[in-house]
């Protein structure tokens, strides 16, 4: 099973019940969801003493301080968790997570937004309530203490205060008086791990895969009950409902950094594996020697006759029945960030082989009025299967009839269980928050997909189907070649302190210069900027100066018109940086410098000079001495709106 890493508002919450050793599983689980959130940590744990709470403004080492003091005696088996990225509130201990009731009884961890809280704290406020912190979360605790006094038990005041609120969630409470940890979600992720010896709860599996693999994934309006010997998922009303127990098939080492000093190097270093887990068992093609420059072939790729059937099994999808596209006459994808880019190269991938597609914006979706037309296919990219906007785009075109489609990592995220069918594209986890080996594994999928949906379509495999899937096949190699590359470490030392970047490309190329620009100013905090290579005549070239390098993706479509492209800045004295293949050398003319990929089909260089751009990317970062893991205002993914 495929796990990714989906976050709420980019905080991560910890849970753990059972355990002697609570306070250092709960420490332990925090540090591994610290790419969710940053600004500050606390948690919240029941013993003897009743409940003891501690948090800090900062890093979650601040808070780890905290319990290796010698006068810190926090202990007990049962406990919450929270590391925060702000939202209501600015970073500091007072705002900082869990929050609690005015008598201290009660704490409580949050994720996402109560949109309702301002009327829920008016109101609380006017019954007497006084409120520490400026968050919204903080209502939570209070209302639940509302109902406590009213004479309700700590189970039903905590539904009767769920069912108060509005906007979406993922929550945790404790009660200083039982064993218990209740959870509930609405709109963010929450995983409960089952354990032998205890049991656990998180945004995401990283927080316990140490402790066990079992995983149940919480849907939208489950509320769980933990205790040491047992654990119930309900619905608000108390209605028991069944939730699978599911295997997660990596292990503790995949989510840890082991010998490299960044998420982001270990991530990008896996994309070999990474493409060869997307591609295994899908392309039912030969790989012969004209897929790689040196005669070899892909020894993980399936492989047949691809004359067999006349290509009826060229691309197959387990999870994807024969006719699942029957019908299909033109396909939407929507997207956020780099899945949106992906999502891009994936539209141009299905109109080179005479499929009606386009990209969109998932924030833009419904506001943007697209054609809602039978016999539109409306496709979802998305690494998590939890991002809010992307899923209200889904939500929305599903509403009007539309057959929906989640390109996602998470087998049990949102975006698969709601859509219509799913393909996973099995990159395995990734926690820097500069999203890598998911692009290239969604691009993957995605030229996967154009063939079969060409064949959904038009009936037939496209005329070079057989060299591009070998070349997707190829991919694994093709990449590792790119990460033995020794010119990308000078390029970076070369142009680090350059006023601007400028990323341009044209066709499959355009969405690989818009990943590449959004790659650096996310980690490095310099401007960078991409265009299609067309347009940087029509504005941006007035910003084009010597200090200002050009770094042009060269695929080899189009080659004539990229090359006035590149003549156009060249004229004005800027550096050009061409990214190509040795086949298209000659395309770049005049370059200052070229960095080489390894020769494959021109639709998926794009696929390789983006993983030198990460490179790229990286190497500027940290010669710049950057957080590349942790860059400012930003974590893993958002699930609101």
């Amino acid at each position: 099973m495929a796990v990714g890493l989906g976050v709420a508002v980019m905080c991560g919450i910890t849970a753990c019940v059972g355990a002697e050793d609570t306070v250092s599983r709960l420490v332990d689980g925090l540090r591994n969801l610290e790419y969710r959130g940053y600004d500050s940590a606390g948690l919240a744990v029941v013993g003897d003493a009743g409940l003891d709470v501690r948090k800090r403004e900062g890093k979650v080492e601040e808070l780890a301080a905290v319990f290796d003091g010698s006068d810190c005696s926090t202990s007990g088996r049962v406990g919450i968790g929270h590391t925060r990225w702000s939202t209501h509130g600015e970073p500091s201990d007072a705002n900082a997570h869990p929050h609690t009731d005015c008598d201290g009884r009660i704490a409580v961890v949050h994720n996402g937004i109560i949109e309702n809280h301002d009327a829920l704290r008016e109101r609380l406020v006017e019954a007497g309530h006084v409120f520490r912190s400026e968050t919204d979360t903080e209502v939570v605790p209070h209302l639940v203490e509302e109902y406590l006094d009213a004479g309700a038990s700590v189970e039903a005041a905590f539904r009767r205060a769920v069912a108060d609120l509005s906007g979406s969630y993922a929550i945790a409470m404790v009660h200083e008086d039982e064993e218990t940890v209740y959870a509930t979600r609405r709109g963010s992720p929450l995983v409960f791990g089952v354990g032998d010896e205890a049991h656990y709860l998180a945004s995401d599996v990283p927080a316990f895969l140490e402790f066990t693999d079992r995983a149940v994934y919480l849907e939208d309006g489950d509320v769980l009950t933990v205790r040491p010997d047992s654990y119930e998922v309900t619905d608000l009303d108390g209605t028991p409902v069944e939730r699978a127990v599911e295997r997660v098939d990596w292990n503790a080492e995949e989510v840890e950094k082991g010998r490299y000093d960044h998420y982001m190097l270990k991530e990008i270093n896996e994309q070999p594996t990474a493409l060869s887990q997307t591609v295994r068992g899908r392309i039912q093609v030969d790989t012969d020697a004209d897929a790689k420059p040196d005669g070899g072939t892909d020894p993980d790729a399936d492989t047949a006759d691809p004359g067999a059937d006349d290509g009826e099994h060229l691309v197959a999808f387990d999870s994807l029945d024969a006719g699942t596209f029957e019908g299909v006459e033109r396909v939407q994808l929507v997207a956020c960030g780099t899945s949106y880019h992906a999502a891009l190269y994936g539209a141009q991938l299905l109109r080179n082989r005479g499929v009606e597609a386009r990209a969109y914006l998932a924030s833009e979706y419904a506001v943007g009025c697209p054609p809602l037309n039978d016999g539109t296919l409306l496709v979802g990219v998305t690494q998590s299967g939890e991002t809010a906007d992307t899923l209200e785009a889904l939500r929305h075109g599903r509403g009007e009839g539309l057959r929906t489609l989640a390109v996602t990592n998470v087998v049990g995220s949102t975006a698969a269980r709601e859509c219509d069918d799913a393909v996973f594209i099995r990159a395995g986890p990734e926690i820097g928050v500069a999203a890598t080996k998911t692009f290239s594994s969604q691009v993957a999928t995605l030229a996967m997909l154009a063939e079969r949906l060409r064949k959904a379509v038009h009936g037939t495999y496209s005329d070079d189907a057989t060299a591009f899937l070998s070349a997707v096949a190829a991919l694994p190699d093709h990449v590792d070649a790119v990460l033995d590359s020794e010119e990308i470490d000078v390029l970076a030392r070369r142009y680090r302190d350059s006023d601007a970047y400028f990323f341009v490309g044209r066709a499959t190329g355009h969405p690989v210069a818009l990943e590449g620009a959004l790659k650096l100013k996310e980690i490095s905090y310099e401007h960078a900027e991409g265009f299609p290579a067309g347009e940087l005549k029509h504005g941006p070239l007035a910003l084009v100066t010597s200090e200002t390098p050009v770094f042009a993706v060269c695929t080899g479509e189009y080659p004539d018109k990229l090359r006035g492209t590149i003549e156009e800045v060249a004229a004005r004295g800027a550096p050009v940086v061409v990214v190509t293949t040795r086949a298209n050398e000659a395309v770049g003319a005049p370059a200052d410098e070229t960095l080489f990929v390894p020769d494959t089909h021109p639709e998926l260089v794009g696929v390789l000079a983006n993983v030198g751009l990460q490179l790229l990317s990286y190497r500027t970062a940290t010669q710049l001495d950057r957080p590349v893991d942790k860059p400012r205002n930003l974590a893993k993914s958002v699930t609101v709106e």
